[in-house]
């Protein structure tokens, strides 16, 4: 059996066992499987699941850019903790409930957060683009910098890894719209929920109806044409690592702001997310709109999985069920098989080189 029939069965078992649990759930309301169909069609679910996919989708969203312009970004998970960090600390040394210059503190915060992302990406193209660091190496140190860095300075300032708390971003409601059933969830929602949902069609058009967009597709499909035409590939690629930064800071920021503390603990607050969104966007295959679907996706199933640990009168230790959205990553991941990623990515370019 070939990959593609191997694929094609996957995605049909997969699809009627899916099918049959539904089912079973709508027969037998009283068993797991209907306390999880329960789950699903709840609007605190689809609320839930829209809040936890912000940091994964826009760190999917900033990895698409670097990538198509040439640069793996595995250090996605290193700039949602910082930017998580700064948000959170930047707030407090402002003071929580204050303004500056007229502007609420928790913004300044978030602004500080997204700044502090770019920053640090900015270190990470400079390694990669002009010291040709090796790209996955250069990742995992920002990953490993942030991961210790954040938690250290939250304890001299804090007194513990974790902070203490802020404002949040609060909720923004739109009237009318936030009163339709479960749907009405989306207008009732998490600032940055709004903010995602303006940038995956913004990351599309500019990514396939811009001039820039087709430089970045350029810079990493054949960088030597893009070089030819005049157009310089290394300013590309900072473009698509800084913008990685300033994607990944609003998802960091999102993430900290909106429950309005940062928890620093294992794998701090981010706890993955930046590598799952890296998942999400080669699911997508590299498309803004595929990897804000795959991030739904694992962020839906992450907020099933808080909801049944809720369930009394079942033996699945809690553990277990935790894993359900790591699972499906390793599924999703068999299904799709290899998606084939930009030809010149992860390759230095210098300009004029044969």
């Amino acid at each position: 059996m070939n990959r593609a029939s191997l694929q094609r069965a996957l995605a049909i078992g997969f699809g009627g066992a899916l099918a049959v649990f539904v089912l079973l759930g709508l027969v037998f309301p009283g068993t797991l499987a209907g306390d999880f169909l329960d789950i699903l069609t709840r609007e605190s679910t689809l609320s839930s699941a829209l809040r936890l996919s912000v940091p994964i989708a826009f760190a999917a969203l900033g990895g698409i850019f670097a990538e198509k312009a040439g640069v793996i970004n595995i250090g996605l998970e290193g700039l949602l903790i910082i930017s998580a960090f700064v948000g959170v600390f930047a707030t407090s040394l402002l003071g929580a409930g204050g303004e500056t210059l007229g502007v609420s503190n928790v913004w300044v915060g978030f602004a500080f957060a997204v700044l502090a992302s770019t920053l640090l990406s900015l270190l990470f193209a400079v390694v990669c683009i002009e010291f040709r660091a090796d790209q996955i190496i250069a990742g995992l140190a920002i990953w490993l910098i942030a991961l210790g860095l954040a938690p250290f300075v939250a304890r001299v300032y804090y007194g513990s890894v974790n902070s203490g708390s802020v404002s949040s971003l609060g909720t923004w409601e739109i009237p009318l719209l936030s009163a339709i059933p479960y749907v009405g969830a989306v207008f009732r929602s998490d600032p940055s929920v709004y903010f995602l949902l303006v940038a995956v069609p913004l990351s599309w058009w500019v990514l396939n109806r811009t001039a820039f967009g087709r430089h970045v597709d350029a810079s990493g499909e054949n960088p030597r044409a893009l070089d030819t035409a005049g157009v310089s590939v290394r300013k590309v690629r900072y473009q698509g690592v800084l913008l990685s930064g300033v994607l990944s800071g609003i998802g960091g920021a999102s993430l900290s702001l909106g429950l309005g503390q940062f928890i620093g603990t294992g794998q701090t607050m981010v706890n993955g997310k930046g590598f799952i969104a890296i998942v999400a966007y080669l699911f997508g295959n590299y498309n803004p709109i595929g990897a804000f679907g795959a991030s739904l996706l694992f962020a839906g199933l992450e907020a099933i999985q808080l909801r049944l640990q809720q369930v009394p009168g079942y033996t699945i230790p809690d553990s277990l069920i935790q894993t359900l959205p790591f699972v499906t990553v390793i599924v999703v991941l068999a299904l799709v098989g290899r998606t084939r990623i930009p030809q010149a990515a992860g390759e230095y370019y210098e300009s004029g080189e044969d």
